[in-house]
């Protein structure tokens, strides 16, 4: 199947936080990220979770780990800048690669009207982009008990 990202894509983040904040959505957390952010914070994971995270309702009514937004719809990791970034979680590090935007170039040229940074920046190869978007793909919400 030839994708028309066959010669990669350009993308550069902007800062301009729009997928960090500003509109309503959800950094849902695997075990993965979890642990990255952890250690990241040197916290065990009980701190983290009370002090970062909330429950949120994912697929088929699953309960999941997600980061806490504030009152502004920001993630509570931004300020003026990702301040966790190195060990930022996978579902923010691989966009804007994720299967469904990259699925076809209408849906790409859709999203990249409230992004700045694609369209922009350095060319992506075909390789890294579907590396992305199969890390994406993969990573998994972390799965909470009922209580």
């Amino acid at each position: 199947m030839n994708s028309f990202y066959e010669n990669g894509l350009q993308f550069g983040c902007k800062r301009c936080s729009g997928c960090c904040g500003k509109t309503p959505g959800v950094v849902y957390l695997s075990k993965k990220d979890l642990h990255a952010l952890c250690a990241f914070f040197e916290m065990t994971a009980p701190q983290f979770i009370e002090t970062y995270c909330k429950k949120e309702t994912y697929y088929e009514g699953k309960t999941v780990l997600a980061l806490q937004s504030r009152k502004n719809n920001d993630c509570i990791l931004w300020k003026d800048g990702c301040i966790a970034y190195e060990a930022r979680p996978i579902q923010c590090s691989t966009y804007p690669f994720w299967e469904w935007i990259v699925r076809d170039k209408a849906m790409w040229d859709d999203c990249a009207r409230d992004c700045p940074g694609m369209n922009s920046g350095r060319v992506w190869t075909k390789q890294e982009i579907e590396s992305s978007s199969k890390q994406y793909a993969e990573n998994v919400p972390l799965q909470l008990e009922e209580s």
